[in-house]
């Protein structure tokens, strides 16, 4: 196989964000960048939509610092939010009802805009929490 048809290798990439909203505007251009840089560029606005929503998210509703994690794996575009809150996150609703709403639709967005999404309790540093996720079918 061609060096250029080879399947891309994985990668991941983990941002340390304080517990401060400006910071999901650093987040949202540094996963711009990262797509970019990985010949992702057809996912890059639905991507920031979702992490804009996973980091705000964390930032609003938590104490203490998010960490964003962004992973690739042939086929997948894996985007994740950690804060310190364990509880986990309210289910989302039906979008229809929170398209004139500025609150309370992040998590309608990402069931929306995702292929697949979830949560799931970690423990970081020593510290408790949850890590939500969610992903884009991504070419190979």
């Amino acid at each position: 196989m061609p060096e250029s048809e080879a399947p891309a290798a994985p990668w991941e990439y983990t941002l340390t964000i304080p517990h401060d909203l400006r910071a999901v505007t650093v987040c949202r251009r540094t996963l711009r960048l990262i797509l970019t840089m990985h010949g992702l560029i057809g996912l890059v606005d639905t991507a920031e939509l979702l992490a804009t929503e996973l980091v705000s998210n964390a930032v609003r509703h938590t104490r203490g610092p998010v960490i964003l994690r962004v992973s690739r794996k042939p086929g997948t575009l894996r985007i994740g939010a950690w804060d310190a809150n364990p509880e986990p996150p309210e289910p989302p609703r039906e979008l229809a009802k929170h398209l004139d709403r500025e609150e309370g639709r992040g998590l309608v967005l990402v069931k929306a805009c995702a292929d697949l999404w979830g949560w799931q309790p970690l423990s970081r540093n020593g510290s408790k929490g949850k890590y939500v996720w969610c992903e884009l079918t991504a070419a190979a």
